[in-house]
């Protein structure tokens, strides 16, 4: 009897426990978000889903309207109106090419995806911002905290033509 009240009461317990779901993030894109912000009529969105354990990110960019060829997209760890390191490349272009070698082509325009790992996460620049390559769980713990942000590069725009800071939408 007192074995089945301890399976009872355990089940119970479990039954209300937290389970962990994935997490909707996502970003759109104007000029106005660049830092200095850029006059531009492109734009784009940026959508991902967060793996429960936050070991991937599957995404998708689209993206549009642009000035000129796309170069390569990012995901930066910056605030809003700051300029970050970049931590992920979203795509590549054979004159900018992803160092991990794991981000598709740059569309010049419409949609790129694809899922990120701790292995798409490179150090960059990141020095100063104490982030380290392979390492996902710091970026899901900046985009999670707003300060991370998603842009397309194109050539007359160097230093990004659209961005958008990514932002939770759902959990």
């Amino acid at each position: 009897m007192r074995c089945r009240v301890l399976l009872t009461l355990i089940g119970g317990l479990l039954a209300t426990a937290p389970i962990a779901k994935a997490q909707q993030i996502g970003a759109l894109l104007t000029g106005y978000e660049e830092v200095p912000s850029v006059s531009t009529t492109a734009s784009g969105e940026f959508t991902a889903t967060v793996s429960p354990d936050g070991s991937t990110i599957a995404y998708t960019e689209t993206y549009s309207g642009l000035q000129a060829p796309v170069t390569q997209s990012h995901i930066h760890v910056g605030q809003l109106a700051a300029n970050g390191s970049v931590v992920i490349f979203l795509c590549q272009t054979a004159t900018n090419r992803d160092p991990t070698g794991i981000a598709p082509q740059c569309p010049q325009e419409g949609t790129v995806s694809g899922t990120i790992s701790s292995a798409n996460v490179i150090a960059g620049s990141t020095e100063t911002q104490q982030l380290k390559a392979g390492d996902l769980a710091a970026v899901v713990t900046a985009i999670q905290a707003g300060a991370a942000y998603a842009n397309v590069h194109t050539a007359v725009s160097p230093g990004g033509e659209i961005r958008g800071q990514i932002r939770t939408i759902a959990k």
